[in-house]
């Protein structure tokens, strides 16, 4: 018994060991990877600033406007990632709630960029039977994202009240 009991002992260190080291591990790469996502930020931000400057030296030329959007839309994405990192980091634990927000800001950026995209196609001389390709695959896509975004945001509120104190659900 007294082996055993030692033995037992032994394990549960070498466990409380293992446990702490993967936890600061953990904790090193989420501070890592949040850095990394700052700095990826950070760089957005700049060439989206250096788009617009472009948008604003063309005489606010669409294709110019269109790239700055997706720049930005890019730049919020990459903050809400960081957000999910951060409150990852603080909580320990995997919240879906913010991956669903990210997803939805993904989808509505392509939505937004595809629509300002096909608006150029219309203009005078700029119809051909490859832009009406590209209008039908640019239709079925927008009707695709559409329905992802209905069902993100479904996600999202099913999430939140699932989250609410059971007082409160009364």
């Amino acid at each position: 018994m007294d082996l055993d009991e030692s033995a037992d002992k032994r394990d549960s260190r070498i466990a409380l060991m293992a446990t702490r080291l993967f936890l600061k591990l953990e904790m090193f790469a989420y501070i890592v990877l949040g850095l990394l996502l700052a700095l990826t930020a950070l760089l957005g931000i700049g060439s989206s600033g250096l788009s617009l400057w472009t948008a604003v030296q063309d005489h606010g030329n669409p294709d110019s406007i269109v790239l700055t959007i997706d720049r930005l839309l890019f730049v919020l994405m990459l903050v809400e990632i960081l957000h999910t990192v951060r409150v990852s980091f603080r909580s320990g634990t995997l919240v879906g709630e913010p991956f669903l927000i990210v997803g939805l800001i993904a989808s509505i950026r392509r939505v937004l960029v595809i629509t300002l995209e096909s608006s150029q196609a219309n203009q005078p001389g700029k119809w051909t039977l490859e832009t009406e390709s590209l209008l039908r695959s640019t239709m079925l896509e927008l009707g695709v994202l559409g329905g992802l975004i209905l069902v993100m945001v479904v996600s999202i509120c099913l999430l939140r009240l699932s989250t609410r104190p059971t007082a409160a659900k009364r």
